[in-house]
């Protein structure tokens, strides 16, 4: 059996500065036994542990797709020791990846549907992975209608922008870009909070629509509601978490709710599983 608390020895092979105050950072790692990079196989909404001898771990959401193997993405918000000494690091230093954990979105479940994803800030990073899969030409047509809301406080702090307006250009994607304000007169996408540009945007459910969400604990608290009144079930409402992860794999519980341990547990959920355990989210 592999050790879980082994990380897999990776090379940064490229950083991209994300937004402009610089706190957010898109990394790609590259493996360096090719028998590594099979053994990491994961799918969209799963999470990792990036790891930097002597300095310590972090729990971070994948951001690449499985179908840009054999690299793997992350983007990292500079929040701590651990995120700050990595945003200081350049190409070619090497590091560990450890994972990957947790389960991911319910691909099989969403063949065949409208696919709604609402993502707000930097949680759109496991949402970035899950529309690049579901847009390659050997999946396109296994998902019907797919609209996108998708926010953040102004425009600099928008995440993936190049990769935004490729999107907007493609006639089987429907983008729906929100900040929360903005004096850029040129601005020409929504202003407003995404639970609203939800409310006016998002296709209604009818049994037909799985809804993607995945963004700050308020965020998501005004946008159930929503979800709701537009005729989603709590089944068809799917919820990605962040809650205290530290081991990755339900060792330590600190990540608990209630009995469920979102490092294991999830990060994934259906709003109807959550319903069952204490009132977090």
């Amino acid at each position: 059996m592999l050790n879980p608390y082994r990380p897999y020895p990776v090379r940064i092979r490229k950083i991209t500065t994300e937004t402009s105050d610089k706190s957010l950072k898109t990394f790609e790692f590259e493996f360096e036994v090719p028998e590594d990079e099979a053994a990491f196989s994961f799918t969209c909404g799963q999470f990792a542990m990036l790891s930097i001898p002597g300095i310590g771990e972090i729990p971070i959401g994948i951001a690449s797709s499985p179908t840009e193997k054999p690299i793997v993405k992350f983007t990292v918000f500079k929040t701590g020791k651990v995120t700050s000494h990595l945003h200081n690091m350049a190409d070619g230093d090497p590091m560990g990846i450890r994972g990957p954990f947790g389960n991911g979105f319910p691909i099989q479940k969403m063949e065949n549907k409208n696919i709604l994803i609402i993502g707000g800030g930097f949680a759109f990073t496991t949402l970035r992975s899950t529309i690049e899969m579901m847009l390659q030409p050997e999946n396109r047509d296994r998902f019907k209608d797919i609209d996108v809301v998708y926010g953040a406080r102004h425009p600099g702090m928008l995440l993936y922008r190049d990769e935004l307006e490729a999107w907007e250009k493609r006639d089987d994607i429907r983008m729906h870009i929100t900040v929360d304000g903005t004096d850029d007169p040129d601005w020409a996408y929504h202003t407003g909070f995404v639970p609203a540009v939800t409310e006016k945007c998002a296709p209604r459910s009818e049994g037909s629509t799985l809804a993607l969400v995945c963004g700050p604990p308020v965020m998501i608290k005004f946008t159930r509601p929503v979800l709701k009144d537009l005729g989603y079930s709590e089944d068809e409402i799917i919820m990605s978490l962040e809650n205290r992860m530290k081991c990755g794999i339900g060792m330590c519980g600190r990540c608990n709710i209630g009995r469920e341990l979102v490092c294991k547990d999830g990060p994934v959920f259906t709003l109807g599983e959550l319903q069952k355990t204490p009132g977090e989210f």
